[in-house]
């Protein structure tokens, strides 16, 4: 009696277990969680992927042991208090009119413990010792010089220059070129600003570069020198190179802008970023930084972090256009750093050609043109203005309008 009731009742759950299991409810849910675990597999092994093309040398296996539970991930300058990463921006390689000259360059600092972070921006004009020439040069030059040496030199010699203006030791670097830019804010939607007055550019856009067989080919009749210091100390040009226009002028031949609230895409976004001639590198510098704000709260965002297709195109993005000396689990403990801090404080400052801004401008000679030079001919202010950035206030002109 007493066994065929348990009989009876193990067949009635197993009945009522399989009537659960049929139900939509159920099927939904378990649809939903092997989604989740699929996507989560996919993002995992798409980001590893990307991380491994930003940084070709990236390590497997490092990344396999600082997975590994009870290995402390301690980034360069985490110990120190101060993460200091080199940001570059340029054109692209195999891009014609300079593709692997720095059109930006920023020193971002990270200081967790007093939940500050410090971004300044260097003048591409600076006249450095460039490594990779053995001579003089704008310090724009010295990611391409080393580049033509081997693939990633680059990245170590502008590191090894900041490193020397500055007086911090450069952790780390990344570049991101032109293509990368305008498909991030359009990925992102676009950045908004706000523009007290129109902004126009009518000059820069229709500039000579050097002669090519594909985008520059209206000869101007005018050159452009590469120089050699010799022993005396005097420069001697080694080879002149012929400038032409591009017949098809970039942002239109003149960029402009009107005033007001406005969101910008990535094309119009990059041509505000670039733009100097009729302004100044140093507004140019400061306009950079206030996108790059806009850049970094819309990639943050909710909206963002939780829409899988918008992050799928930016890791997409990434691998494509973007290069760092960066360990993946480098990256990803740099992020979890910056996750901990609370609405940190932003301190932004630009070198510029005035004795606040630490530089000033020579007389100009043909050999070498526009250059800047440190104030007293050493970097020793520019190395105190490092040292104590997170004691110092932002430039009142740089902020989102």
């Amino acid at each position: 009696m007493h066994k065929n009731m348990f009989f009876l009742k193990q067949k009635e759950n197993k009945s009522g277990a399989a009537r659960f299991y049929k139900k939509r409810g159920f099927k939904i849910v378990v649809a939903i969680i092997a989604i989740i675990l699929l996507a989560s597999g996919f993002f995992a092994w798409k980001t590893e992927n990307i991380l491994g093309k930003i940084n070709p040398k990236g390590g497997l296996f490092q990344t396999i042991v600082h997975n590994i539970p009870g290995v402390k991930d301690t980034v360069k300058g985490e110990k120190e208090n101060r993460i200091n990463i080199l940001l570059l921006g340029m054109r692209g390689n195999d891009m014609p009119g300079g593709g692997l000259l720095a059109d930006t360059i920023m020193v971002a600092s990270i200081n967790a413990k007093d939940n500050k972070i410090s971004l300044v921006s260097l003048p591409r004009d600076l006249f450095v010792d460039n490594p990779g020439w053995g001579n003089k040069s704008k310090i724009n030059a010295v990611y391409a010089a080393g580049e033509e040496k081997s693939a990633g030199q680059g990245i170590q010699d502008m590191k090894k220059i900041i490193s020397d203006i500055s007086g911090i030791d450069i952790g780390y670097a990344a570049s991101i070129n032109f293509k990368g830019f305008t498909n991030l804010i359009n990925i992102l939607g676009g950045v908004e600003i706000t523009l007290d007055q129109p902004f126009t550019e009518a000059m820069q856009f229709d500039e000579a570069h050097v002669c090519d067989a594909t985008v520059f080919t209206v000869p101007t009749g005018k050159f452009q020198n590469k120089t050699t210091l010799t022993g005396s100390g005097r420069l001697r040009v080694v080879k002149s190179y012929p400038l032409c226009l591009n017949p098809n002028k970039e942002c239109g031949g003149s960029f402009s802008l009107p005033a007001g609230k406005q969101t910008l895409n990535g094309e119009k976004a990059l041509c505000y970023a670039r733009s100097r001639v009729t302004s100044s590198d140093f507004e140019r510098a400061k306009r950079q930084q206030i996108i790059l704000q806009q850049i970094k709260e819309k990639a943050l965002s909710l909206g963002t972090l939780t829409d899988f297709g918008k992050i799928n195109d930016m890791l997409n993005n990434l691998g494509d256009n973007v290069r760092t000396d960066m360990q993946p689990w480098e990256l990803q403990r740099i992020f979890d750093i910056y996750k901990g801090m609370q609405n940190p404080q932003l301190i932004q400052r630009v070198l510029e050609n005035s004795e606040e801004g630490l530089l000033y401008n020579p007389p100009e000679v043909k050999e070498t043109g526009y250059i800047l030079l440190p104030i007293g001919d050493n970097y020793d202010k520019i190395r105190d203005m490092f040292r104590n950035i997170f004691s110092l206030s932002s430039q009142s002109d740089i902020k989102p309008k």
